[in-house]
């Protein structure tokens, strides 16, 4: 590698897109949102700019994620986003072209891989490496991953929760089910139109999540407050929502999320699944930092969970180590 060669390490969710600079940390930190003009399938705004467009658009608008389940749907899109990131992180000026390390789901075919190298390079990585997603959360929560011991990573995001064990720098068990943040909100959606009919947006849905969701009941419950459209009047209504309601709605998606767990947990060595019982299970991304959902997890598996510190970023921090340190994740690293 030159002196000059620029890194970055890319976090690429379904929801948000990370990008790590070694030295520096993450310093961007964006939904991957491109908002696109029908008439003439134009990108008009990218992140930021673009969600602030969702179920606000006029028609000839659409704001649409490129990722879908952390794996690329459209792959032109993904394409300008990812050149856009890159300019952003790099500065208009920049004349060499980065060295770049991206995040992929455990489960990702060959073919999606590839894919990602692809957009990555013709964005203008120079080289572009990919690593799966549970091997970088690893790093980034700190786990010396070349020892001989099992670790089981879960890693919950916006669009899956991905599951897996790793040892000896690799995944000797791994499993990933379409159900993580996004449904949650999708959830508690459908909860306040058939309780309260009323009708309200994902971000308040998301809001809702964030101020009092719960894993398990509480006694001592948290209320919001939220506005939506009333479905049989068509008017604005406000109406107040407490932790046990939503701890209900979304019973259904963690059982989903707390039997993929138990799958991988079933088919693990008896050796590392004696492992996994002393180093507990390490709870990384955003949708991880459900309120008890640590707890949750410890009364349905047996085994203790613990939430990293900073999950939201902590894949986007694998990718920055395993970027300063290439030829010890040699093993972990999936190029061409």
């Amino acid at each position: 590698m030159s002196m000059f060669s620029k890194k970055l390490g890319i976090d690429l969710g379904t929801t948000n897109i990370l990008v790590y600079v070694p030295g520096k940390g993450v310093i961007l930190d964006e939904p991957s949102v491109v908002a696109i003009s029908v008439l003439d399938n134009k990108v008009l705004a990218i992140g930021s700019d673009a969600k602030q467009m969702i179920g606000r658009t006029p028609d000839e608008i659409v704001a649409y994620r490129p990722m879908k389940d952390g794996v690329i749907a459209d792959y032109r899109v993904t394409e300008k986003m990812l050149r856009f990131y890159f300019q952003k992180a790099l500065g208009k000026w920049n004349i060499w072209k980065p060295d770049v390390l991206l995040s992929v789901p455990a489960g990702i075919t060959s073919t999606e891989r590839r894919a990602v190298i692809e957009a990555a390079r013709r964005a203008g990585a120079k080289n572009a490496y990919v690593i799966k997603e549970p091997i970088l959360a690893a790093i980034g929560a700190g786990i010396s991953i070349q020892q001989p011991n099992g670790y089981m990573i879960v890693d919950i995001g916006g669009g899956t929760i991905d599951v897996a064990v790793i040892s000896l720098g690799g995944i000797v068990a791994s499993n990933s089910v379409k159900c993580a943040g996004r449904r949650l909100d999708g959830s508690i959606i459908d909860y306040v139109k058939k309780t309260y009919n009323l009708a309200i947006g994902d971000r308040t849905a998301e809001k809702i999540k964030i101020k009092i969701a719960s894993a398990i009941p509480l006694d001592d419950e948290l209320e919001v407050l939220i506005k939506g459209r009333d479905y049989i009047t068509g008017l604005p209504r406000s109406v107040k929502i407490s932790t046990n309601e939503i701890t209900k709605a979304i019973d259904e998606d963690l059982k989903i999320m707390i039997q993929a767990i138990k799958d991988v947990l079933a088919e693990v060595p008896p050796e590392l699944a004696s492992d996994i019982i002393d180093n507990g299970i390490t709870m990384t991304g955003g949708t991880s930092q459900l309120r008890n959902l640590t707890d949750l997890i410890h009364r349905r598996t047996g085994v203790q969970a613990y939430l990293v510190d900073d999950p939201l970023f902590c894949v986007a921090r694998g990718t920055g180590i395993a970027l300063e340190h290439l030829d010890t994740y040699k093993k972990a690293i999936i190029s061409k």
